[in-house]
């Protein structure tokens, strides 16, 4: 059952008074010491969480929330400096564990999701693997019932087909599968408390809806919680209380009544105003006339696509099915469905990236296929990709991934500075990520890298596959004023890629729904979001957060 916001203070409440906190932490500061300067990354936080609680700090990208997670941890790394006035887990000092002592404290006592699912994971091992190192690390299963435990787990996180999937390698899993993996893993140990770093960024609302559940339950039984999110509609349907940072200090703290809805702070009232609404597109009288496009010739055209990909087993998956649409100069178009539906490898198809196993793509007339052919097509399409981390070369610093689409294509070196000063301003980056390497920034800096990289050749149509996944609600909303507005001014076509629907009813003009590599519902999308008619569509509407306060 779950417990309504004006509820929760006086279960809260009540733990308190029945025992003694998971975690105490008083006066924390972490410090990073630099060849150049030293970052003061966490400034005098107090935090307390007991048994069955959950607490969420939210902020934007470099606020501390993930470092502050990470400290709790032991996870801070070298070069860490970490000094606080009381610093317990589990009524032991902290100030004084050795990582042997730390090695026993994670997964046991304290269960970690972190944000990037890809780095987390070892690519050299297979997801079975990954989920059964806690188990047989503490040693609370018997060898010979690790995989149907594990198997189990899987399927707790809305993994489809766990056996199979258990035997995959990162690499072949979409970010919302490999995040399920990540949260497996975490529970795995039923440990006291869970530290959740954007648990649900990388999930499409329905697994989103049943992870949030998970936690819930857990909650329920005892579990304490920490989550670290961007996402304020999800943080109002499980939080106890809220604390908001803003460059590494905290500027709020209370209820999720009091800070959701009476912000004192004027920053905790800036992320507010951010999050993304289910109504209508408030840019949708700013779009072309969608009654004289059906006389245009289509920008893109894909005609009866299909692919397939060899599943474990030597079987063959489809992953898209018989695939028809255009794509309008000037339009916007948005494609949802649940991880494994299809759309990143239609995104993919789309870009001449992935050869169709049937049916074709052109581009204003033009098929992919020619080496010739290609290469001028691809300055006019430019990607986003869902993971910034696996798409940079990591020995490049930030100038030189942003740069190098101007040198490749022939830009003189004066246009390029003035270029590649117009994109940080137009993504909100400061000109001092320039000399840093993508290891260095946080997910939502990697994640408008990428965007500014894609902006860099003023394509005629962006395919963004998860753009904003990784960003908080306020760079959020600037990234999506950004698309809309290079939208209007230059007609570029968008091809929204997400599992955000709220995200994608503010910005698209046009939908599709996929399912099983199959497209089961498209239109105008104030009528499929607002009306839709398949099932399934019906589905992900009511799957889809709402930022909730008092109930309402």
């Amino acid at each position: 059952m779950s417990l309504s916001i004006l509820e929760r203070p006086r279960i809260q409440e009540a733990r308190g008074q029945a025992g003694q906190p998971l975690v105490e932490v008083r006066d924390l500061n972490v410090r990073f010491a630099g060849s150049r300067r030293t970052i003061h990354a966490v400034r005098g936080i107090d935090l307390t969480i007991y048994p069955g609680e959950v607490v969420a700090i939210v902020g934007e990208s470099g606020s501390g929330k993930s470092v502050t997670a990470r400290t709790l941890a032991g996870l801070t790394g070298d070069g860490s400096q970490i000094d606080a006035a009381e610093f317990t887990i589990g009524g032991k000092n902290a100030l004084e564990f050795k990582e042997r002592q730390w090695r026993a404290v994670r997964g046991r006592q304290i269960g970690l999701v972190l944000q990037d699912a890809l780095v987390s994971l070892d690519p050299l091992r297979r997801i079975e693997q990954e989920v059964a190192e806690p188990l047989t690390t503490h040693g609370l299963v018997k060898r010979r019932d690790v995989r149907a435990r594990v198997n189990s787990l899987l399927g707790e996180v809305g993994m489809d087909d766990p056996e199979i999937r258990g035997k995959q390698y990162p690499n072949e899993l979409s970010g919302g599968l490999r995040q399920r993996a990540l949260i497996a893993s975490a529970i795995a140990a039923d440990p006291q408390l869970i530290i959740a770093d954007e648990p649900t960024t990388a999930l499409d609302v329905t697994v989103q809806a049943q992870v949030i559940e998970l936690l819930k339950a857990r909650r329920d039984a005892g579990t304490a919680l920490l989550i670290i999110s961007h996402d304020l509609a999800v943080v109002s349907s499980i939080a106890d209380r809220i604390l908001v940072m803003n460059n590494g200090e905290l500027v709020e703290q209370g209820s999720v009544e009091q800070v959701l809805g009476r912000p004192q702070n004027a920053y905790t009232k800036m992320l507010i105003a951010a999050v993304p609404s289910r109504d209508a597109n408030p840019w949708s009288e700013l779009s072309g006339d969608q009654q004289t496009r059906s006389s245009d010739a289509p920008l893109i055209q894909a005609s009866g696509l299909s692919k397939a990909f060899k599943a474990p087993g030597g079987k063959r998956r489809l992953a898209v099915r018989d695939v028809d649409f255009q794509l309008y100069h000037g339009d916007k178009l948005g494609i949802v469905g649940e991880s494994g539906s299809g759309k990143s490898t239609l995104a993919r198809l789309l870009l001449g990236l992935t050869e169709p196993d049937a049916g074709e793509v052109s581009v204003d007339g033009h098929r992919w296929g020619g080496s010739r052919v290609d290469r001028e097509l691809r300055q006019r399409i430019q990607f986003v990709a869902q993971d910034p981390t696996g798409s940079f070369d990591p020995r490049y610093t930030v100038e030189e991934i942003i740069r190098e689409p101007l040198r490749l294509a022939g830009v003189s070196r004066e246009e390029q500075e003035a270029r590649i000063a117009e994109l940080l301003e137009l993504t909100a980056l400061g000109p001092d990520v320039l000399s840093a390497h993508p290891r260095e920034l946080s997910g939502g800096q990697r994640q408008r890298v990428s965007i500014a990289r894609a902006l860099a050749l003023r394509p005629e149509v962006l395919v963004c596959d998860e753009p904003v996944s990784a960003l908080d609600v306020s760079v959020q909303a600037q990234i999506l004023n950004l698309l809309n507005d290079l939208s209007r001014r230059t007609g570029t076509s968008l091809i929204f890629i997400s599992h955000d629907l709220a995200v994608v009813h503010q910005l698209v003009d046009r939908v599709i729904v996929m399912k099983d590599g199959r497209i089961v519902e498209s239109g105008p999308v104030d009528a499929v979001f607002e009306t839709p008619g398949h099932p399934y569509t019906q589905k992900l509407m009511a799957a889809i957060p709402r930022l909730s306060v008092n109930g309402k």
